[in-house]
């Protein structure tokens, strides 16, 4: 079986300014981070250069979404390309809050998977239910269809990191139990094994997001199907750390 490097993505989401990032950014030049995890932090994109040129090599940086086509006229969206020119190498796609208050759609969130992949960036793509799916029983349902429209855009799964965040527990504080990510995320490598192919399920990181914190991120990152997190408003505080090294 593959082994899987842990994965911890940091979404700053609309947050932060250079003082406060500058600070948080020299926390994390100078921690002592588990070698054995790839660390990536999504800026928002006027900071992406900034954030790029201050963080230590060893930190990855992503953006936290871009459009579908290289170029044009597109008043306020940030292409691939540029993107790679500032030396940036992931894109966050698909987040709930890009499909939910912003209305974009799975085929559009596949256009963009494709195009990305294209420009050779890697992919953190988001897929969740959202908590009247989850009482209604239709999870499995909703993540499957979601899981698929990002299937049939990717030719190379080495570049991409599917993110399971339950809608319910983003912001929320309220986190999916070790147990409701895990049976999610083994559900998830069992799709791809019969949709995709098993080396595919053996080696694509599934990472957990919703409400993720210093106190609860050993024991998730204990399961066996959940290869890291993505992490919301704890990766803009010092506890980052202690969610980079949950399984140092």
């Amino acid at each position: 079986m593959a082994l899987r490097r842990f994965f911890v993505g940091g979404n700053w989401k609309m947050n932060g300014n250079k003082e406060s990032l500058e600070e948080l950014i020299t926390t994390l030049n100078t921690a002592s981070l588990h070698d054995e995890t790839e660390v990536v932090c999504a800026a928002p994109s006027i900071y992406l250069d900034f954030a790029r040129s201050s963080l230590d090599p060893r930190i990855g940086v992503a953006a936290q979404n871009c459009y579908k086509v290289a170029k044009g006229a597109f008043t306020g969206e940030i292409s691939p390309s540029m993107i790679k020119d500032c030396g940036v190498d992931w894109v966050i796609l698909g987040h709930s809050e890009r499909r939910h208050v912003f209305g974009e759609g799975d085929e559009l969130i596949g256009q963009k998977v494709a195009h990305a992949l294209e420009s050779d960036l890697g992919v953190i793509a988001c897929i969740g239910e959202k908590l009247e799916e989850r009482e209604a029983g239709t999870t499995e349902e909703v993540v499957y269809a979601q899981t698929q429209v990002i299937a049939e855009n990717v030719k190379d799964w080495g570049k991409v990191v599917l993110a399971y965040e339950p809608v319910w527990a983003i912001g929320t504080g309220k986190t999916a139990s070790p147990e409701q990510a895990q049976e999610v995320h083994e559900k998830l490598r069992a799709w791809l094994r019969a949709n995709v192919s098993d080396d595919v399920a053996d080696s694509v990181r599934i990472i957990y997001g919703g409400s993720v914190t210093g106190a609860n991120c050993k024991e998730l990152a204990s399961q066996g199907d959940v290869d890291g997190f993505l992490v919301g408003g704890a990766s803009l505080k010092p506890e980052f750390v202690d969610i980079i090294n949950a399984r140092a």
